[in-house]
């Protein structure tokens, strides 16, 4: 559940897989983090050789997780489901959280279950979209 892994005040992550990698960072304040220049270092981190996602988690009084991401290869971005649902198992391993938490990201709030049973994690949340254009096939 600890990785030897930190970069200022994003210090002992919880490691997690939802088919592509996650460095989950518990943190008083999720917004004071500056990802712009912690989010690249861990990032490309040498314990990560395939690179990571990091996120930044702060744990609310009512239960939620508030969340701020970095993707790798990306940066930083409004919302990451994968990410979400890393947050909300890794938070559940620390026993931080319940195996159900809504989390909250810059682009909005989705409902993350980690079922016992079977061991799935389901993510429930608004879809829209943010992007329409037209590609000129020869510009393809």
């Amino acid at each position: 559940l600890h990785l030897p892994v930190g970069e200022g005040v994003l210090q002992d992550p919880v490691g997690v897989s939802m088919g592509n990698p996650h460095a989950v960072f518990f943190v008083p304040d999720a917004e004071s983090v500056d990802l712009e220049l912690l989010g690249p270092k861990l990032e490309t981190h040498p314990f990560f050789p395939q690179r990571t996602n990091v996120e930044a988690v702060h744990v609310l009084p009512d239960g939620a997780l508030r969340m701020r991401v970095w993707e790798r290869g990306v940066g930083i971005t409004q919302a990451c489901g994968t990410g979400a649902c890393a947050a909300l198992v890794a938070a559940a391993l620390r026993g931080l959280s319940g195996r159900t938490a809504a989390v909250i990201l810059d682009g909005g709030r989705l409902d993350i279950s980690w079922r016992e049973e079977d061991g799935h994690v389901l993510m429930t949340g608004p879809a829209s979209v943010a992007f329409t254009g037209v590609l000129d096939e020869q510009d393809a």
